[in-house]
C-alpha cells in the first residue's frame, strides 16, 4: 500500500486516544478515503498503557493487523517515554507527537535515537484553557492532523463539527469548547 498514513497512539486507558483514533478514522470516511481506527488493549484498568492505530488511504486498505511500521506515532501521556518505546518501527521521514510542556530538548534523550521530526504540544494547556478540564485527546487529534498533513485544516474543522453535532448534540457547550480546542491546537503545535 503505497498511499496509506499509519499512525500508532499511545496512552493510558482513559485518555481518550482510543476515541482520537476512532474519530481520526471517522472524519477522514467523511472526507471519502479508507480508514482503519482501532484501539489494542486486554484487560487493563484505568491508567494502564494501551495504544490505538489509524490507516488512512485513498484507495482500499487490505491489512487487517497492528501497525508496526508507522510514519507517525502520538504520545499521549509523556510519562510513557520512560516505560514503553514508543519510537520503535518509528520511519525516520515521519514524526513523532509528544504532549508535553518541556521544550523538545529535554525529551529527545528519552526517544532512543530517533531521527526523524519532533512535535511537542502542551495538551494540557489547550485544553484546560478551551474546556476547563484536562482532557488531552481533542488538542492531539489536531495536531497530528496538522503533523501527518491528512485533510486541509478547513475541511477537518467542518467534519470535526459535524461529528461533534451529532455526539454532542444536548449539549452545545461541549461542542463549543471542543472546536476551540481543536482550533487552538492547530496554531500550539510546534
Amino acid at each position: 500500500m503505497s498511499n496509506v498514513t499509519e499512525i500508532r497512539w499511545h496512552g493510558r486507558g482513559g485518555q481518550g486516544a482510543k476515541t482520537a483514533a476512532l474519530l481520526l478514522a471517522d472524519v477522514a470516511f467523511q472526507t471519502g478515503q479508507y480508514v482503519q481506527g482501532f484501539p489494542e488493549y486486554g484487560p487493563e484498568r484505568m491508567g494502564a498503557p494501551i495504544t490505538a492505530y489509524n490507516r488512512i488511504s485513498d484507495m482500499p486498505i487490505r491489512v487487517h493487523s497492528n501497525i508496526y511500521d508507522p510514519q507517525y506515532v502520538v504520545v499521549v501521556d509523556e510519562s510513557l517515554l520512560e516505560t514503553v518505546d514508543v519510537t520503535a518501527g518509528l520511519k525516520k521521514d515521519g514524526a513523532i507527537l509528544i504532549n508535553t510542556a518541556r521544550p523538545k530538548e529535554e525529551i529527545l534523550p528519552h526517544l532512543k535515537g530517533y531521527e526523524g521530526e519532533v512535535y511537542t504540544i502542551d495538551a494540557k494547556k489547550v485544553s484546560m484553557a478551551t474546556l476547563g478540564k484536562y482532557f488531552p485527546n481533542t488538542p492531539l487529534l489536531a495536531a497530528i492532523v496538522k503533523v501527518a498533513g491528512i485533510m486541509e485544516e478547513d475541511r477537518f474543522l467542518t467534519e470535526m463539527k459535524f461529528s461533534f453535532s451529532h455526539k454532542f448534540a444536548s449539549k452545545p457547550e461541549v461542542i463549543e469548547g471542543n472546536m476551540a480546542a481543536l482550533k487552538m491546537a492547530l496554531q500550539e503545535v510546534q
